[in-house]
């Protein structure tokens, strides 16, 4: 009995004292490249791979990239018009070795609002598993920004807020996140554009990772 107690206790010790480890890295274009194994700390309880394709008239760009995930990380896909974006989230010790699919384009019939900087009422076609719209606020420093698109349920049901993310919640009817105009704090048509670009990144890391 006492053996059998000995056991249990080196057991309950041995799985309380590990840390998840999960492969890190980015990259442009191609396959995540130059990959580590990285300790996973307190609170990222799963492995994480995403592709992230943004589109800005005749600029594209692609970046794949894989880290640790906060617990709630779930698998899906979302797109906000000119950032799409797929994840792939799993639970054991270096499980994201493969780099998530891309998103996919092609459509599923769904249709949602999506905000250009400027105003909401442009729609996008969903793809894929995106059976939502979502709406979201984001917050940084003077300036808030709206964003809508789509979502997979997936990622509507695992959405919690971040100290710059005010707001966010999902619908699931056609065309649900109702178009709303924005006003920007911009000088210019471009700084408008660079701002809603690098809101929609930072939004998206928020949403997928918090």
């Amino acid at each position: 009995m006492d053996l059998q107690i000995s056991v249990f206790l080196l057991f309950v010790l041995f799985t309380a004292g590990h840390s998840l480890s999960c492969y890190e890295c980015s990259g442009l274009a191609g396959s995540c490249a130059n990959k580590k194994v990285k300790t996973c700390p307190r609170g990222f309880s799963k492995c994480m791979s995403s592709t992230a394709v943004t589109q800005v008239g005749e600029i594209s760009a692609k970046v794949k990239t894989r880290d640790c995930a906060v617990d709630d990380c779930s698998s899906g896909s979302m797109n906000l018009g000119i950032i799409k974006r797929s994840s792939v989230c799993c639970n054991t010790d270096r499980c994201n070795v493969q780099d998530a699919p891309d998103p996919s384009i092609d459509s599923n019939g769904k249709k949602c609002y999506f905000c250009d900087g400027k105003n909401c009422s442009n729609t996008v076609s969903c793809s894929g598993s995106e059976d939502h719209c979502i709406t979201a606020t984001a917050s940084y420093g003077e300036q808030s920004l709206v964003v809508k698109g789509c979502a997979s349920k997936s990622i509507c049901d695992t959405t919690t807020s971040a100290d710059d993310v005010q707001s966010a919640s999902c619908c699931s009817g056609n065309l649900c996140n109702s178009a709303q105009s924005v006003t920007q704090r911009a000088n210019s048509a471009n700084s408008v554009t660079q701002s809603f670009l690098f809101l929609c990144c930072s939004l998206l890391f928020f949403i997928l990772l918090h």
